[in-house]
């Protein structure tokens, strides 16, 4: 009989989805003759069965485009809102699953999706995964498709930026996503020779960013780029989290539980437009024009580079050959040039964060960037 497998793409959506719904497709169609069932909207689509079937000719053309064909949503199984209210639909889930006749099923996205897919693992469904990302924070692989290319839009924002900062003698502040890991910041702020890095992963002073511009002013240099991660914190708001994060795991009792995560929650949608007040608290401090750039979703879009087309191939071409092995309940991992299988046990609920010690903090270090700290 042939083997059917089901596909969905979850969470934002990122270049190389389609690269990786290709490779899986493709590779498994060819090489080993799979049938694929696509669902649409992720998971929301396998909840109410929303589906279209992967035919080669749907798997043509679509390496470089951006985006997923099959579309995306951050529903997740076990708290969907149908009709107005939240509800558990794994139930929903496992029927579509079974009505399929679904040998596996394919589960595309970045954090979320891991936690979501682990779940459903221990409903009983067969899962693989594949790590997509722009932040780069998935754990248990040494990248993820989507960062290489958002990475480059950044870079080439700073470049850009670059040219209005030097003109009219300005701070240009522009920020970047990343909540809780500042890969993108670091890496597309070092690639655009950014004077400051601002990350999640290490608070800062504004006084102490406000110094090392007037430095750059008192040595001749009129400008200053600095990058910042929507998730940076000052030294206050730092420990302000820390103080919630410590009382919400302190706390007893489900109504506590839940008074607790809505105290952080509250400041974490507060913290939204703190690169809006720091920018302005830093053109108060310097007596320098400054001027904000949010980068937004356009860091998510267009065609992926080269080198997330080739990830997303290696990692979906792989992910054919695990289903035909029938090794299930794992994530597949890049691992220098290979790949390598990783319990989801081991990747859900998890974050890959910028170790302080990272050799891109040290060689940025290294060329005079300042971390605000």
């Amino acid at each position: 009989m042939t083997r059917k497998i089901g596909i969905l793409t979850s969470g934002g959506d990122c270049p190389g989805l389609n690269a990786a719904i290709r490779a899986v497709g493709k590779a498994g169609q060819d090489t080993y003759a799979m049938r694929f069932i696509g669902f649409l909207d992720g998971f929301r689509g396998l909840v109410l069965d929303k589906t279209i079937v992967l035919e080669s000719k749907m798997l043509s053309n679509i390496l470089t485009i951006g985006g997923t064909i099959l579309g995306t949503s951050r529903d997740k199984p076990h708290r969907m809102v149908i009709d107005g209210r939240e509800r558990d639909m794994t139930g929903a889930a496992i029927k579509t699953y079974k009505r399929h006749g679904l040998e596996a099923l394919v589960c595309i996205g970045g954090g979320g999706t891991q936690k979501n897919a682990l779940r459903l693992k221990r409903a009983g469904l067969n899962i693989i995964t594949l790590p997509k990302t722009i932040d780069n924070d998935v754990p248990m692989t040494d990248i993820s498709f989507g960062f290489d290319t958002a990475m480059g839009i950044v870079t080439e924002a700073v470049d850009r930026l670059h040219s209005t900062a030097m003109s009219h003698r300005r701070i240009i502040v522009v920020e970047v996503m990343g909540h809780r890991a500042g890969w993108l910041a670091l890496g597309g702020g070092m690639a655009g020779g950014a004077d400051v890095i601002m990350l999640p992963e290490i608070a800062y002073d504004v006084n102490r960013v406000a110094d090392t511009v007037r430095m750059r002013s008192k040595a001749g240099k009129k400008f200053s780029i600095i990058v910042v991660a929507e998730g940076a914190m000052s030294c206050r708001q730092a420990t302000q989290v820390k103080q919630l994060v410590a009382g919400k795991d302190a706390a007893e009792g489900r109504k506590e539980k839940e008074k607790a995560s809505r105290r952080l929650a509250k400041f974490h949608a507060e913290h939204l437009n703190h690169t809006m007040e720091f920018t302005k608290q830093l053109e108060e401090l310097t007596g320098l024009e400054s001027r904000l750039s949010i980068l937004g979703h356009l860091q998510r879009g267009g065609s992926p580079s080269c080198s997330d087309r080739l990830l997303a191939t290696k990692l979906g071409s792989a992910c054919a050959e695990l289903l035909d092995r029938r090794k299930y309940g794992i994530m597949v991992g890049a691992k220098g040039d290979g790949v390598e299988p990783v319990s989801l046990e081991k990747v859900a609920g998890r974050k890959k964060l910028v170790p302080l010690d990272h050799c891109w903090i040290k060689a940025a270090r290294s060329v005079g960037t300042s971390f605000g700290d």
